[in-house]
């Protein structure tokens, strides 16, 4: 700590001449230093105080701004409405608007505890098991490049260190490209890049004039990158929009990518969530990796297994040869051990039994159908109440061609914050509503919200 000395001195008699020099052991100073005055047979002392003045070295550290997610359900936390409802964070909801631990995990972990795991350290790159059930999992047990061993997976701290550490072998290996991003994209992965000192651009993805894909704009961007370029792709309902390409958008994007020579790089948060479907959700990595393209994979189980908690995911690389791919692995193995050293094995051993046993996974697979069903439905209601009560002809019908938990409404800064201040509604101040945190019985509120912060703020 860095600190100011200051002097004071203070004169005060201490005792007479003669009891000092009876007792010299009475002098008695104060401080630091002393010295003894005489004046008409008195001793005075003179103190001489050193008075500390602490400055912090971090004088210098800003607060941070709010988190623009996080702080969402902070302001709901504050809010003693009763009618106030959370439509910020990307968690999962029951019709009674609580949260919701799959019975499938709840049997895992039960058989974990019966068979008394032990705790010790995992290897670097995470839990075997774990590893090979992601990769089947995204790629499908019998696709090529598992069987001639041509994918370095390595377990990560769920989506976002997957993610990182992706982006941290990019810039040690890459170290001239760039990533270029989707307008808009989920918030975290302009901090994922900045932090790994990756330089990012963006390409057009939402149009507001449709409320859907600007799909001519992302395919001249792409094309217009430097050779090379990384392209973060969502796979799978795009996180804020809920705007996915179709499949024959899908290939197109692909042709331009190869045409380029660039590398994709998915961000997979939401297989089997999205859709319903495993293998449906997991369409436009597979029709990549099937055309022979290298590319990069960050996995998440915190929404299709509700993991959210236990920070379970993968960084998987799909490589030209089984020999790069044992490279690969070992740098990303590399990179990951001064980040966290070796990755927890909760997430990873819950993921590895119920994707290993033919019953447990087929019990997921139903609760996940579930689970994306109710979304739906919260979907398919919210857009009838839309048409039902706003009489001015407006086309809502970019609800229902959404995918996933989030819906894009078109609102902007100013019709969001009305969302909230008048109606108790939060959400991202662009406009983005969580579905998963409504239920059918909230749908008609909300679409009264809607209307009323379309129509009356500018």
């Amino acid at each position: 700590m860095a600190s100011n000395v200051a002097s004071v001195a203070i004169s005060a008699p201490s005792a007479s001449l003669a009891s000092l020099r009876g007792n010299p052991k009475q002098r008695i100073g104060f401080g630091k230093k002393h010295a003894d005055l005489l004046f008409k047979g008195k001793v005075f002392t003179r103190v001489s105080m050193a008075v500390t003045v602490n400055s912090s070295h971090f004088e210098g550290v800003t607060m941070a701004p709010p988190d623009p997610i996080l702080g969402v359900s902070e302001a709901f936390k504050a809010d003693t409405s009763d009618l106030k409802l959370n439509l910020g964070v990307g968690a999962y909801r029951t019709e009674e608007l609580q949260p919701y631990v799959l019975n499938v995990v709840k049997k895992v972990e039960k058989l974990m505890l019966e068979g008394g795991e032990n705790k010790e350290y995992l290897p670097i790159e995470g839990l075997a098991a774990f590893n090979k059930a992601t990769a089947d999992l995204l790629l499908g047990a019998d696709n090529p490049v598992i069987k001639e061993g041509r994918v370095a997976t390595v377990q990560g701290l769920s989506g976002t260190g997957s993610l990182r550490v992706a982006a941290a072998f990019i810039q040690r290996y890459f170290p001239d490209s760039k990533v270029l991003i989707s307008s808009p994209t989920w918030g975290n992965h302009r901090n994922i890049f900045n932090d790994a000192s990756v330089p990012w651009s963006e390409y057009r993805y939402y149009d507001p004039r449709t409320v859907g894909l600007d799909f001519d704009g992302m395919v001249t961007d792409i094309k217009a990158a430097p050779d090379g370029s990384f392209v973060l792709l969502h796979g799978c309902a795009h996180n804020p929009t809920g705007i996915d390409p179709t499949p024959e958008q899908w290939e197109k994007i692909a042709d331009v990518i190869q045409e380029k020579n660039h590398i994709p790089f998915f961000d997979v948060a939401y297989q089997g969530f999205a859709s319903g479907s495993l293998d449906e959700d997991a369409f436009s990595v597979r029709l990549f990796v099937k055309r022979g393209m290298e590319l990069f994979v960050a996995q998440s189980y915190s929404k299709n297994l509700g993991l959210y908690a236990e920070r379970i995911g993968a960084t998987n690389v799909v490589c030209s040869s089984s020999e790069a791919a044992v490279r690969v692995k070992s740098q990303l193995k590399r990179l990951a051990r001064p980040m966290y050293s070796n990755p927890p094995v909760h997430g990873a051993r819950i993921v590895a039994n119920v994707v290993g046993d033919p019953n447990l996974f087929s019990e997921w697979k139903e609760e996940m159908e579930i689970m994306a069903g109710r979304i739906k439905n919260v979907r398919q209601r919210l857009y009838e109440n839309l048409i039902q009560k706003d009489k001015t002809g407006k086309d809502w019908s970019f609800i229902l061609k959404q995918i996933g938990m989030f819906s894009y409404t078109g609102l902007n800064k100013a019709q969001s914050d009305n969302m909230t201040n008048k109606w108790h509604v939060y959400m991202t101040k662009d406009g983005r509503i969580s579905l998963a945190g409504l239920s059918l019985a909230k749908c008609e509120y909300l679409a009264d919200a809607i209307i009323d912060s379309f129509h009356n703020v500018s």
